[in-house]
């Protein structure tokens, strides 16, 4: 392929082409600033691609993900979560035997040490629990060695999977003031969580299957997304060689805003006020038609996806089991049906490709499990977790990775001389 030409104040400039393995094209502009004096202006840097990268790939106009070449479809329909973290870390569909080594590993690292429990407890019950996670993950760095080698980062790897879920669960537990249900060793990934989340001493709690399954698809479909907010912010603060556990920490920090991993939350809060209204849902689809209304319909549109999230087609019909399953009759999926089905067939929101998102139905399922709504980012980042591992790992191991320093056009005053308010 051709290198792309530039023309600047007359004078012509050529740049090499890059072609991904989907036949995607870039312009590498690394040499732009040397050989210009210019740097390119994208904010949001929607049209810059940071890095190369061979975990996941996204068509947003086709409405495609694939993990590592795997269709999420087919992902969804047949795959555990801890096989999924697997793949995207380590690059490869585990072996039988590689997959329970690796789990038993998961298994025997769910423990927190006792005095990080001692800090937890020192927050106020009132505390976010994406507050707690953040500290308690960057945390983690104080207990546990970092090192460059190897065996010290799929240690620390192994430790990081292992213990977020038991982080997520006390926080939880603490703003309920209910005392800690430590791990099991017998139970899976996602069982382990929810009888973390859900159990009592006084209890003989039995995770239900339905629900196992579901936050088992749920954890699948939020693995990874290519370079979203909190990925990208996860690769920037490793880029300057930060070890994993402050790393991940800023993936969570970055998640919690409410444009990223709280959109599903936003989602609810939209559901319950169209329910307190009265449910006349036309009347919101209106308001968000209406140019001069400040109302917009949460779970609609995605700024990747202009087809429908296929992530959004796998959870509806999980929506629909897991209530049947759980004999909920919740007036908040009704609306929700029917927003989608309008969205579907009006022509403002075909023409603009403003599809339900996987945000649309997550917070849905989530409230039918009986998760509270400030937890919903941190299911979140749970799921999230090996697309940053997989995606920190892969930036540390580029040998042409270089700390991260964007640039910027300023705007500001010009040279003026500073005059002393008073004279020394």
């Amino acid at each position: 392929m051709e290198n792309a030409k530039l023309t600047l104040n007359g004078q012509e400039y050529e740049f090499p082409v890059i072609v991904g393995s989907e036949s995607e094209i870039g312009i590498d502009f690394t040499s732009l600033r040397a050989k210009t004096k210019a740097i390119a202006f994208d904010p949001g840097y929607g049209n810059t691609g940071s890095c190369e990268s061979a975990i996941t790939y996204i068509d947003g106009e086709q409405g495609i993900l694939r993990y590592r070449g795997y269709p999420i479809e087919q992902i969804a329909a047949l795959a555990s979560f801890t096989e999924v973290c697997y793949l995207l870390i380590y690059g490869h569909l585990p072996q039988h035997d590689q997959l329970r080594e690796f789990e038993r590993q998961i298994t025997h690292h769910t423990l927190i040490h006792e005095d990080m429990k001692k800090a937890l407890d020192a927050y106020p019950s009132t505390a976010h629990p994406m507050a707690i996670l953040a500290a308690m993950v960057i945390s983690l760095s104080g207990y546990y060695h970092e090192a460059d080698d190897a065996d010290t980062i799929n240690l620390n790897i192994i430790r990081l999977l292992a213990k977020m879920p038991t982080i997520a669960a006390f926080s939880y537990k603490h703003s309920m003031g209910h005392p800690y249900i430590y791990p099991r060793n017998d139970l899976s990934y996602t069982a382990n969580f929810l009888n973390m989340m859900f159990n009592l001493p006084t209890m003989d709690y039995h995770v239900p299957d339905v629900l196992e399954r579901a936050l088992n698809l749920l954890l699948i479909l939020h693995a990874d997304h290519e370079q979203n907010c909190s990925t990208s912010t996860v690769r920037m603060v490793g880029s300057s060689r930060a070890g994993l556990f402050a790393s991940i920490g800023s993936g969570v920090c970055a998640l919690w805003g409410p444009l990223h991993g709280g959109a599903n939350q936003e989602v609810i809060e939209m559901l319950e006020m169209i329910r307190d209204d009265g449910g006349n849902y036309r009347k919101y689809v209106d308001m968000a038609k209406d140019k001069n209304s400040d109302f917009r319909l949460m779970g609609f549109g995605h700024r990747v996806y202009r087809n429908f999230d296929p992530r959004a087609r796998i959870l509806k019909t999980s929506a629909d089991e897991v209530l049947d399953a759980l004999g909920v009759d919740d007036p908040l999926l009704d609306i929700a049906k029917n927003l989608e089905a309008v969205a579907l067939e009006d022509p403002y929101f075909v023409e603009r490709k403003l599809y339900p998102n996987v945000d649309f139905y997550s917070g849905i399922i989530y409230r039918a499990m009986g998760i509270p709504t400030n937890m919903f980012t941190v299911m979140f980042a749970i799921g999230r977790l090996p697309g940053w591992i997989a995606q920190w790992k892969e930036m540390r191991q580029d040998k042409h990775t270089r700390i991260a320093r964007p640039r910027q056009i300023y705007t500001g005053e010009q040279e003026r001389p500073f005059v002393p308010i008073f004279q020394r």
